[in-house]
C-alpha cells in the first residue's frame, strides 16, 4: 500500500514549488485571470481579463499601454465572467466547444488548472484561497 511523503520529502517538495515559482513566465497575450471561490453559491469563479504585452515583457492596459501594476491599481473590469462547482466544469468551458478560448499558451492552461484545482480544495473544505 502507498505510504504517504516523509516529512522531508515534504520539505523538499514545498522547496522545489517555491524555487519553480520564481522561475521566467512569459504572458500570455490573450490575457489573465484572477481566480475566486464564492462559499455561499458553492462555486468557483474565473474572471479574464484582457493585456498587452510590452517589449520588456510586462502586461500592459490594452487601452492606455500603461503597465498594470499587481497591488492598487484600481478596479479593471473582466471582458468574462465564468461561474462553476467544479474545476472541471470551469476547464471545460473554458478549453472545450466553440472558440475563441481565452488562452493561447499550453504553460497558461496548465497554470490555470493547478489554480482551479486548489481553488476547488478550498471550496469542499470551506479554506480561504488565494490565487499563487
Amino acid at each position: 500500500m502507498p505510504q504517504p511523503l516523509s516529512p522531508e520529502q515534504q520539505r523538499q517538495l514545498a522547496e522545489l514549488d517555491a524555487r519553480l515559482s520564481q522561475r521566467f513566465i512569459a504572458l500570455d497575450p490573450d490575457g489573465y485571470f484572477l481566480i475566486k471561490v464564492d462559499h455561499g453559491a458553492a462555486q468557483l469563479v474565473v474572471e479574464h481579463y484582457g493585456n498587452g504585452i510590452d517589449d520588456r515583457g510586462l502586461a500592459t492596459d490594452p487601452e492606455t499601454g500603461a503597465v498594470l501594476s499587481c497591488r492598487g491599481a484600481g478596479p479593471r473590469q473582466p471582458l468574462t465572467v465564468w461561474r462553476a462547482r467544479s474545476a472541471k466544469e470551469l476547464g471545460i468551458q473554458l478549453t472545450e466547444g466553440e472558440g475563441p478560448h481565452p488562452l493561447s499558451r499550453l504553460d497558461h492552461a496548465l497554470y490555470l488548472g493547478r489554480e482551479l484545482q486548489r481553488a476547488e480544495h478550498c471550496l469542499l473544505s470551506g479554506a480561504a484561497y488565494t490565487q499563487d
